[in-house]
């Protein structure tokens, strides 16, 4: 199961191929080539990245399933 490298729930929703809506911290995860890029919705619909804020490795895949 996926948790948030953010808040670490494991609340995720999937929003559609690769996109899923973190419910404890209110971001949106986009897995692509196994590494997860967080952004935050803002109130115009547009979305900030959060990646800055996480290394790499805290992002992989396998760390997300908690691997």
């Amino acid at each position: 199961m996926m948790r948030c490298p953010n808040c670490r729930t494991k609340d995720i929703g999937k929003l559609g191929v690769n996109s899923y809506y973190c419910w404890g911290c209110y971001i949106e995860l986009t897995l692509e080539n196994g590494v997860l890029h967080l952004h935050q919705v803002e109130l115009d619909g547009s979305l900030s990245s959060l990646d800055d804020l996480f290394d790499e490795q805290e992002r992989r895949e396998g760390e997300a399933y908690g691997h």
